[in-house]
């Protein structure tokens, strides 16, 4: 139950995943993002502090658009729960800026999509400077079969085929409204996914990019996607691919808080 001068902090959070054994608080010694974020903050407003997120990250895996959010009574500035956290945080994590929500605020459910990236290095060897900040894959990739097979899971579908053994999730029916690759501007051997969606489930977006190579590379074709979608069936899928690549980009909310161009 709330008190009266109780406020409901958000905060958009950055961070290099490399180093962390996922998102989620777990009962070990093992580095957390969560852990990390909870103790600067409880150090910050010298109150235990348990925060909600968006989106629990696995292990491995990035963030430049992470959302949480955590109730405080402490009388603090906006500008210095950016300043302050950034002090207390390690280096690899770090509060990009901050907003008082409503108390009905919750960074996860509150949400009404998700938007993750996945950069892949295709060339023979892998790189040392990209380490752990791309996904790598060796043999030469087919662009345009791979965004034919994008546009394919647009729209309402049952991922169940894209689904981890371990997803808790109530319904693996999920609306995606962007599913794209393209070459990167920057860097010709990297490919750029794009994914949009309500929702996601454990593991969907690497096992989509896992199906995706094996049709970029000639061992699925087009039918062969299009049956696996409507197999609904995990155990017909390739296997679920590195982490490395993966970045959640950008959460929204109704009254757009956390687009970066506000």
């Amino acid at each position: 139950m709330k008190t009266t001068n109780e406020k409901n902090i958000a905060c958009l959070v950055e961070y290099n995943g490399s180093n962390f054994y996922g998102f989620q608080k777990q009962n070990s010694s093992l580095r957390t993002i969560q852990e990390e974020l909870e103790k600067a903050i409880s150090k910050f407003t010298n109150e235990d502090i348990a925060i909600t997120s968006a989106g629990r990250t696995d292990t491995g895996v990035h963030a430049t658009g992470q959302v949480i959010n955590f109730r405080t009574t402490a009388n603090r500035s906006l500008h210095s729960y950016v300043k302050g956290l950034n002090a207390l945080l390690p280096k690899d994590i770090t509060i990009i800026n901050s907003h008082e929500v409503s108390h009905s605020f919750n960074s996860r459910y509150s949400a009404t999509s998700r938007t993750y990236n996945y950069y892949l290095l295709n060339q023979p060897t892998r790189s040392s400077i990209l380490y752990k900040k791309v996904g790598w894959y060796h043999e030469k990739l087919d662009l345009t079969i791979m965004q034919i097979a994008c546009s394919l899971l647009l729209g309402e579908n049952d991922f169940s085929s894209f689904r981890a053994i371990k997803c808790q999730a109530q319904s693996p029916i999920k609306t995606m409204t962007q599913s794209e690759v393209n070459i990167s501007l920057l860097h010709r051997n990297i490919f750029c996914f794009k994914f949009t969606a309500n929702s996601f489930l454990y593991h969907m977006v690497r096992n989509i990019i896992g199906t995706l190579i094996y049709v970029g590379n000639g061992k699925l074709t087009i039918t062969e996607f299009t049956d696996l979608i409507t197999a609904r069936n995990r155990q017909f899928a390739p296997p679920t691919f590195m982490p490395d690549g993966l970045y959640l980009t950008q959460v929204t909310y109704p009254d757009n808080m956390f687009d970066k161009n506000n």
